[in-house]
């Protein structure tokens, strides 16, 4: 799963910390979304959806498309 969280956080000039006390996890969970290492749960990406603004299928296509 590809995703442009690091570039809805760079453009907003958030700190992966900042973003991490949005969601309510870690920064160390931020960078492993940003990084493809870990998929976040449901409710995590709408979250981060909601964040950012957008529809979740705008922050995250799948590696094949």
């Amino acid at each position: 799963m590809r995703n442009d969280i690091k570039a809805r956080r760079t453009e907003r000039r958030w700190s992966q910390a900042e973003l991490g006390a949005q969601l309510g996890v870690s920064r160390q969970t931020v960078i492993a979304i940003e990084n493809g290492r870990y998929d976040p749960s449901l409710p995590l990406a709408f979250k981060l959806a909601a964040v950012f603004e957008a529809r979740i299928e705008e922050i995250f296509t799948p590696e094949d498309a």
